[in-house]
């Protein structure tokens, strides 16, 4: 039985239902001669780790209570007492996580998982990637960080899988890979990678005014809770940077132009969420509205993509021909499309659920399944 070493940073929706997977799907790793052996978990203050991380791991059962806990809003440090583990905090997680890497790494094996959310993870994960571990990523934020933070962390990249990063469990990151891999240039990526977005754009052909069709958006829990974190556009830039670097773009997050679909005036800073839903939404109306109308009367729809080309990357509403792939996408599916030599005539379009929890979940299992002949 192959024992693959697992430290996961991060304990929200997206950490959490990993765990879920990882004890669910133990009677079929078995079968394939593999366990996972989580060694230790951190959130944002604390860190709950095994008493000997050569031989023992944190068992399901502390597994699942973990979930509990923190879906209860909890910190780790309530564990103290339950089971035989060590709980740490504050500047000591950063020290005893880079500990354990350089334990693990060069002997085992560690794979560093980050399902946080956090433009401060970047640091330890160069550390750790220096100490010979593997790094998993559902976290889009040490990808975007600086181009030097970039190379860093990516400098051994047989090591380093982020396919949740962009379209959730999708096969696009693998889909990039291989093709670049393999000499088929590609010279555009045209693509819809926000599900609030698409779910919104695609309603607005329905005759509704983009703020009611945002609040409907928001009631089915397609938003995050400010609605402006979506319509700013920057998750969508993040995404695309992510992908252009793959191709090869040396770009930061603000070589990329941005199109946010609410006014400098109506931002977080300057207007309550409550205030911008009621009184800032419907002043948007008309403007997009207009917008629609030129579209249609050219045969196209509008979308909020991302572009990517030879020429850089933006981010915004395009007007894109109604019996395109994007242009038929309806609901809150991500798709892409990618022309190369090999895709010229007819792109190549991966469509599907592109967010939640569950989904970026089982992409993350697999990204960590998809290293394990890295290991002894």
């Amino acid at each position: 039985m192959k024992k693959l070493p697992l430290l996961l940073m991060g304990c929200g929706g997206v950490g959490r239902l990993l765990l879920h997977h990882i004890v669910s799907c133990r009677p079929l790793h078995s079968k394939q001669g593999l366990r996972l052996r989580v060694v230790g978990v951190c959130d944002s203050s604390s860190l709950v780790v095994t008493s000997d991380v050569f031989s023992e791991e944190l068992d399901d059962d502390f597994l699942m209570e973990v979930c509990r806990v923190k879906s209860n809003g909890s910190s780790l440090l309530t564990l103290n007492n339950f089971g035989a583990c060590q709980v740490v905090s504050s500047q000591e997680v950063i020290k005893i996580a880079t500990d354990i890497a350089a334990l693990l790494g060069k002997s085992t094996g560690l794979a560093f998982v980050d399902c946080s959310a956090s433009s401060e993870t970047v640091g330890m994960l160069n550390q750790v990637v220096g100490l010979g571990c593997c790094v998993v990523l559902a976290n889009k934020k040490p990808l975007t960080a600086s181009l030097e933070l970039y190379d860093q962390l990516v400098s051994q990249p047989r090591r380093i899988r982020h396919e949740s990063t962009v379209g959730a469990g999708l096969p696009v990151v693998a889909s990039l890979n291989r093709m670049v891999s393999c000499g088929d240039p590609i010279y555009r990526i045209i693509g819809s990678l926000s599900g609030t977005l698409g779910y919104v754009m695609s309603e607005l052909e329905n005759g509704k005014p983009f703020s009611q069709d945002v609040n409907a958006a928001k009631s089915l829990g397609y938003t995050e809770p400010d609605p402006r974190d979506d319509l700013g556009g920057m998750d969508v830039a993040r995404k695309a940077l992510i992908l252009a670097r793959l191709l090869g773009h040396r770009l930061n997050l603000e070589n990329i132009k941005v199109e946010s679909l609410y006014p400098v005036e109506m931002g977080p800073n300057m207007m309550p969420v409550e205030d911008f839903l009621v009184n800032g939404l419907p002043l948007l109306d008309k403007g997009i509205q207009d917008r629609i109308m030129k579209a249609s009367s050219n045969g196209n729809v509008l979308r909020y993509v991302c572009l990517i080309g030879n020429n850089g990357c933006e981010v915004g509403i395009q007007e894109l021909a109604k019996d395109s792939p994007l242009g038929r996408l309806r609901g809150s599916d991500n798709l892409l499309e990618i022309y190369s030599r090999c895709y010229s005539e007819q792109p190549l379009v991966i469509q599907g659920a592109g967010a939640g929890n569950d989904t970026t979940a089982a992409g993350v299992l697999a990204d960590i399944l998809d290293i394990q002949d890295l290991f002894p």
